[in-house]
């Protein structure tokens, strides 16, 4: 349920490094279930700078909206725009599909980001 070659941040966002300074960066599993049916995600433009921990956008759901904070720091290079007819690859793929926004990585990913072993023990702590 949380692929193991991801980091997490404690706000369920995840963040996978592709080996050449960028990252992709979505929500977790666990964050769309709660959040429930996704209708609709504002994201940033791209070429706008983010610091790690800085909101860079909103997803909203038939529940609530929730800001999305970056998992790390960098430059957006890329968006998803099929999530802007599809909102709702978030909820069917939240690791594939639903991923949101591609970073240029400014530097080394923040040392608080949690693996998959960790981030699901906070899950399970949270869920209880």
């Amino acid at each position: 349920m949380y692929p193991a070659d991801l980091k997490y941040t404690k706000d369920h966002e995840w963040i996978r490094v592709q080996g050449n300074g960028t990252a992709l960066v979505g929500i977790t599993h666990y964050a769309q279930e709660a959040l429930g049916d996704v209708v609709f995600v504002d994201l940033p433009e791209v070429g706008g700078d983010l610091a790690a921990g800085e909101e860079f956008g909103t997803v909203e759901s038939v529940k609530t909206v929730s800001e999305l904070l970056a998992p790390a720091s960098g430059t957006v290079t890329e968006l998803n725009s099929d999530l802007a007819d599809h909102p709702e690859y978030v909820n069917e793929d939240p690791y594939g599909k639903g991923w949101m926004v591609k970073l240029q990585l400014a530097g080394e990913l923040p040392a608080d980001l949690l693996d998959a072993t960790a981030y699901e023990a906070l899950v399970g702590s949270e869920s209880h």
